[in-house]
């Protein structure tokens, strides 16, 4: 699906139809907001009755860090409050969301008021902390995301997505790009990220669409869904992202390849589990986790087991830390006030994972209002921490009356006015952001940065300034640095990105005997292929099929789709070849299916007729998807039900789409399916308890059992979200019975307060076995 935006312009004079915007500039002496009280007690690592608000510094001191390791001060209150994302410029200067509004309270009383804003932070006296705020644009509702692009900023302030023109550090034109960019979920499960990949596309963490500048226009393509908050790639454009309760989650395929045929989920090598490891190591007490109370979720000493908060990984790609960090994943968990260290390794396209350590964590605190929800690489190669500093973490959505205790016990609904940003640097090293050159011709020379941060910025640069004849510096590289795979990667996306890459440029790479530069040659072809070159790229990658080069198969299978308009006898015999000899290969099968857009029934009796074995992958995975679509043509009228259930369908796409799917089939490392699941149209008590009191699994539909790591380990339950009715929750479930090829009874009320009244102080949610022996 690609889908061109029109250009929507907002007069800046009409406060009612867009948020007031207005520049303006401080100096602010950094001194201690009257919020935080100096005479409480410092939190130690074993006390749960106090969780006093401290200073940065003070904060600073309750912080464990790696050996060798110091964290630095950028930015405090007041120069800056609850961020949640920061981009840096080309001058060292940090642009930061502010999601002021989040949960003022227990009960998210004036979340909806328009105090966000976008701030530009300046260090002016280079001593490594900012001392200037400048607010680019205010009266925003819960921004949540932003990218630097050309003249502009993106802006994801739900539900729309915005580009405004900067024009002297002041917004000039207001372009809506996508008034659809975040119109389901809720704060915790909405689009965010807005990482620029290698392609020059836009990519998002729980988000199914990219987005592109071409001119004047936005481009909008359909894309896999990713992970929940933050998201960040390697040296091959590779991304990676993570949900509360996964450590790493990322892709084997560079961002561009496979989302071909739109009848065909996410497929392997996508969404792939990287580090299944998901214990962490809490340096205090973390008894303020939505879930406390439920056994296993706390230890003998009330820390927390796993990850139930995992956010903003960023894989380090710095130049500060040493070869032994190069690579690696740096992923936060705000509940657990920590941050993990994992180390990746590469086997062949695939991406496997391990954490650094056990028993302890890169950085642990004892302060419970240290929030780590994003980090990122830096211009100065430090690892960067964006702190929003707040004791409530969790939404309102989801808030059990447990943790409201726990906020009430140690008043962690205030101060809401704090945030930190904060970075990482090894010892006795001193760091300094880096200045790019206005010069062009020197700015190429930074394509061969240490630094992956400053490679990337370099390339977006490029790109911006449209320097397309500086190509042949830029190509010289492919040949003065051809066996460093990140720098050939960068210097070939860009030639890519600026529309003069040639088919030279390539076919070197192809032909390699180092396979991470084979990779990056087939990462890019798919982009590049077209009526008047792909004669050129046949014979090598016939080559490759001929010496059975399996790494490159499912990259092959992929590219086919770009080749079958000019070559359709060669796709199909590919596609025949690659399913006879590879049908149990996962990734294979599915690079396959990408070519087969409603040709799914057709391949597979075709297949049937040659191998009759349907215990392999590729039958199992296309009988699976012949019933989907054919589940989709029978699927009961949505616009009715929609109709029929207003509430309960709003409901659904706010509490339950995130993690189900708008199909109800279910989405990989979050939840189960819905659709067709007997504990959706069975008992109708069964789907009350859950849905009230939330379902720890495993738990098993349709014959297949689901768990960690395929979903989350529990469903939250809604009783302790008072904005709901007895009335809304049977609307919201009596929707779910009468969705897709799902057609049970409606549940009403007063069913539901029947339950509510049954299991009365129930806060654990149930499991399966319990559930099944209920009368």
């Amino acid at each position: 699906m690609l889908l061109v935006m029109k250009k929507y312009t907002a007069s800046f004079h009409n406060p009612v139809a867009i948020p007031t915007l207005f520049c303006c500039f401080v100096v602010i002496c950094l001194s201690m907001p009257a919020c935080i009280n100096r005479d409480k007690k410092h939190p130690s690592s074993s006390d749960t009755e106090s969780s006093p608000a401290l200073t940065a510094n003070e904060s600073m001191k309750t912080m464990k860090l790696e050996e060798g390791f110091i964290i630095k001060l950028v930015a405090d209150e007041p120069l800056v409050n609850s961020p949640v994302a920061i981009s840096f410029d080309e001058k060292g200067r940090i642009w930061v969301a502010e999601m002021q509004s989040y949960m003022p309270d227990t009960a998210g009383t004036g979340e909806d008021a328009p105090t966000g804003k976008i701030v530009i932070l300046e260090d002016t006296n280079k001593d490594g902390r900012a001392d200037k705020r400048t607010i680019f644009l205010d009266s925003l509702v819960l921004p949540r995301a932003i990218c630097l692009i050309e003249d502009g900023i993106l802006i994801a302030e739900p539900p729309a997505l915005w580009f405004v023109k900067i024009k002297n550090n002041k917004p000039a034109e207001k372009i809506l790009v996508d008034a659809d960019y975040a119109s389901g979920g809720n704060v915790e499960h909405q689009p965010n990220g807005l990482y620029r990949g290698f392609d020059n596309w836009i990519y998002n963490s729980e988000g199914d669409k990219r987005y592109k500048k071409a001119g004047d226009r936005w481009l909008i393509e359909r894309m896999y869904s990713r992970g929940q908050w933050g998201i960040s790639q390697d040296d091959f454009g590779r991304l990676f992202y993570n949900n509360n309760s996964a450590n790493l989650l990322g892709d084997f395929f560079q961002p561009g390849i496979g989302p071909y045929n739109k009848n065909q989920r996410t497929p392997a090598g996508f969404n792939e589990r990287i580090v299944r490891n998901d214990r962490v190591y809490p340096l205090r007490p973390t008894t303020g986790v939505n879930r406390g109370y439920m056994e296993e979720v706390l230890d003998e000493q009330n820390r927390l087991v796993e990850f139930t908060a995992a956010s903003g990984p960023v894989i380090y790609r710095g130049d500060l830390f040493g070869k032994e960090y190069y690579g690696n994943a740096f992923v936060g968990e705000p509940s657990a006030n920590l941050i993990k260290r994992n180390i990746l390794t590469n086997e062949g396209y695939k991406v496997n994972g391990r954490q650094a350590y056990e028993g302890k964590e890169f950085l642990s605190s004892t302060d419970e209002r240290f929030r780590p929800v994003t980090l990122y690489n830096g211009p100065d190669g430090a690892l960067y921490v964006v702190d929003m500093y707040r004791g409530i973490i969790q939404h309102k959505t989801y808030l059990t009356s447990y943790l409201k205790d726990q906020i009430k016990a140690r008043e962690l609904d205030k101060p809401i006015n704090c945030g930190r940003i904060y970075k990482i640097v090894p010892e006795n090293k001193n760091t300094q952001a880096l200045i790019f050159p206005e010069d062009n011709t020197q700015l190429v020379k930074l394509l061969e940065h240490p630094n992956g941060w400053v490679r990337d910025k370099t390339m977006q640069l490029l790109i911006d300034r449209k320097q397309m004849g500086l190509a042949p510096q830029i190509r010289q590289l492919l040949k003065t640095r051809k066996n460093d795979a990140a720098i050939i990667a960068i210097s070939l996306w860009t030639l890519q990105n600026l529309g003069v890459v040639q088919s030279s440029d390539i076919l070197p790479l192809l032909n390699d005997n180092e396979w991470p530069l084979r990779m990056t040659g087939l990462g890019i072809l798919p982009t590049i292929i077209n009526e008047n070159n792909y004669k050129q790229f046949l014979p090598t990658l016939q080559k490759m099929i001929n010496e059975s080069d399996t790494l490159a198969f499912p990259f092959i299978a992929y590219i086919a789709n770009s080749i079958v308009p000019y070559e359709k006898e060669w796709v199909n015999d590919l596609l025949t070849m690659l399913t006879e000899r590879y049908p149990d290969n996962r990734f294979i099968a599915d690079a396959v299916i990408s070519n087969l857009q409603d040709q799914e029934s057709a391949f597979l009796e075709k297949l049937i007729t040659k191998n009759a074995d349907t215990s392999l992958f590729i039958y199992k995975r296309l009988t699976k998807l012949i019933q989907n679509i054919d589940e989709k043509k029978n699927s009961r009228n949505s616009e009715i039900l929609k109709k029929q259930f207003l509430r309960g369908a709003e409901l659904f796409q706010t509490i339950c789409q995130t993690c189900h799917g708008a199909d109800g089939n279910g989405i990989t490392a979050l939840g189960p399916p819905l659709n067709r699941s007997e504990w959706v149209t069975g008992k109708k008590d069964d789907l009350i308890s859950i849905v009230l009191f939330g379902l720890k699994g495993p738990v098993t539909v349709n014959g297949k059992q689901y768990g960690p790591p395929e979903t989350n380990a529990e469903m939250p339950g809604l009783t302790g979200n008072k904005e709901l009715t007895d009335a809304d929750i049977a609307e919201v479930m009596s929707f779910i019975r009468k969705s897709w090829s799902n057609n049970a009874s409606v549940i009403t009320g007063q069913e539901v307060k029947a339950l509510k009244s049954k299991y009365k102080g129930r806060q654990k949610p149930f499991n399966a076995d319990e559930l099944i022996k209920a009368p």
